[in-house]
């Protein structure tokens, strides 16, 4: 049996997404569509602080940095990075380690394909694909100052697909049905990268499309038709060094972060990571385009991004900090609080997140243990972050607002505090007060009953009670409207990102919750 490559219809997306300034980009051209190649640009290029492109000089393969690996640049904490990241899929070695040739088989020219990419696959980088892990780290990175014990706190900025496809992979003896599938009998001898049908893995290429002017991944089904799911980007590896100097594998996760595959960590997330080693050397790798919780094939929607971090120091008493002695990655979004639990067996990681979220309940928001074991057993989800990496993650979603009534809102921009208020467990900012701090002007519109920001010709109308906005001419939907509030525009928090394509990261203080408004930096 050959290797399963199955080939849906291939359309490209409009540049919706990518409406924004995209830098080092190569239209791709479909029908009357296009979308920018993003290849590696140039630190002159980005608004960032600093640049770091995947380069063979910058990457591992296949392995985490330690104790002993030499950062490839220092940074000051509170600095913002923005890392071209490289997906292992189209690289490996059942693949053919040629991403030239892997895609064009699925209708991909030469100039779509990360030029990043097609040199890691021709170094002479050593990789074994039966030993080694599969991915591209990027890294490390060090912050000056950093020690052990202290803690980094990770702001995901903004995550932009390169390239709009992407590739799943069920290989044998891996994901959660090893021996089941792939459903042949196995790899055969001589399976190389001279070979890659010889190993009879299945990896399903995946187009991008544009539907209604949000992103899907497609795939087709069997008997007629195709199935579309919408696209969540994340990171799926984001760590710092741990304190050895062994190898560290890239697969499995560990207490200093690395592979955690959390899907909740995308745009608009923080992760707090414990520090072992001076420096930190903080890395990142294996994006992702989307993931199912579980992870259950082995890989998910697995595809390039460009993505932006600030990386911020957390010292012993930081009010930030989630725990007193933080000793495993830690979440947090607009929405949870996320704790989290690694082991090789899935029961165990059930309790290490669980003993995790106890701390945190019992330790930042002061209630008593047996209390808070009652609250989560009647009002806290447990995820499974997934079940293929070794170690397995189990993660805890715990709702903000199940404690609104003993919280304050806190929100800052251009390190400034604006208005803020919560109103029916949803916070908000005076609408003016934001765009105009964004560089825009702003008026009302009594006809439409709404207030119209307006900024180097670019129009945004911001109806009062109505889950519609507009942008130029294009409507967009969000299900947060806004409202008046004694004669005031309020406009719902979570909307910045998508209206006005600015940052809105998340850290809890004691009992304040802070969001930081950082304008665009893409």
């Amino acid at each position: 049996m050959t290797s399963n490559h199955r080939k849906p219809r291939f359309n490209m997306l409009t540049a919706a997404l990518c409406s924004l300034t995209l830098l080092g980009a190569v239209p791709v051209q479909a029908a009357s569509t296009s979308f920018p190649i993003l290849q590696a640009t140039s630190s002159g290029e980005v608004k960032a602080d600093y640049y770091i492109p995947s380069t063979v000089d910058n990457i591992s393969w296949g392995f985490l940095p330690n104790r002993d690996s030499r950062p490839i640049m220092t940074v000051p904490s509170g600095s913002t990075i923005t890392f071209d990241t490289i997906s292992h899929e189209g690289l490996l070695e059942d693949q053919g380690r040629n991403p030239e040739e892997y895609f064009g088989s699925f209708g991909i020219r030469p100039d779509q394909v990360l030029n990043d990419a097609k040199a890691i696959a021709a170094s002479e980088l050593p990789h074994d694909f039966d030993k080694d892990g599969p991915h591209v780290v990027t890294g490390p990175v060090a912050i000056r100052g950093a020690a052990p014990g202290d803690v980094l706190k990770v702001e995901v900025l903004s995550l932009i697909p390169r390239v709009p496809y992407g590739v799943i992979s069920n290989r044998h003896y891996k994901g959660a049905l090893p021996g089941e599938f792939p459903e042949n009998d196995g790899s055969l001898e001589g399976a190389s990268a001279a070979h890659p049908e010889r190993y009879q893995n299945v990896s399903t290429f995946t187009p991008v499309e544009e539907i209604n002017g949000k992103l899907y991944g497609v795939l087709p089904i069997e008997s007629g038709g195709r199935v579309r799911f919408p696209l969540k980007p994340f990171m799926g590896l984001m760590g710092v060094a741990p304190d050895t100097s062994e190898k560290v594998s890239s697969v499995p996760p560990i207490e200093t972060g690395g592979n955690i595959d959390i899907n909740e960590l995308g745009v608009g997330s923080t992760l707090y990571l414990p520090i072992q080693v001076e420096g930190g050397l903080f890395y990142t790798g294996d994006p992702h385009f989307a993931q199912g919780d579980g992870e259950v094939a082995l890989t998910a929607m697995e595809a390039s991004l460009r993505g932006t971090f600030r990386l911020t120091l957390l010292k012993k008493g930081d009010p930030s900090l989630p725990r007193n002695e933080l000793t495993q990655p830690f979440g947090e979004t607009e929405d949870y609080w996320i704790p989290v639990g690694l082991d090789p067996d899935l029961d165990e990681a059930m309790k290490e997140a669980v003993r995790e979220a106890l701390g945190f309940l019992n330790e930042k928001l002061g209630m008593d243990r047996a209390t808070a074991y009652a609250y989560m057993s009647a009002a806290t989800d447990y995820e499974v972050s997934q079940v293929v990496d070794r170690t397995k993650g189990i993660h805890a979603l715990i709702d903000k607002r199940h404690f609104i009534e003993n919280l304050k809102l806190s929100v800052v921009m251009n390190g400034k505090i604006i208005e803020s208020h919560i109103m029916d467990d949803q916070f908000y900012v005076p609408a003016r007060t934001l765009v105009e701090s964004l560089g825009y002007e702003v008026r009302w519109d009594p006809k439409q009953r709404a207030a119209i920001a307006t900024a180097a010709g670019n129009a945004v109308t911001i109806p009062i009670g109505q889950p519609i906005y507009t942008i130029g001419d294009k409507a967009v939907y969000n299900k947060d409207s806004s409202i008046l509030k004694d004669g005031v525009t309020m406009i719902p928090v979570k909307t910045i990102p998508a209206l006005f394509g600015a940052h809105v990261n998340w850290t809890t203080k004691g009992s304040l919750l802070q969001a930081y408004i950082t304008p665009s930096l893409n």
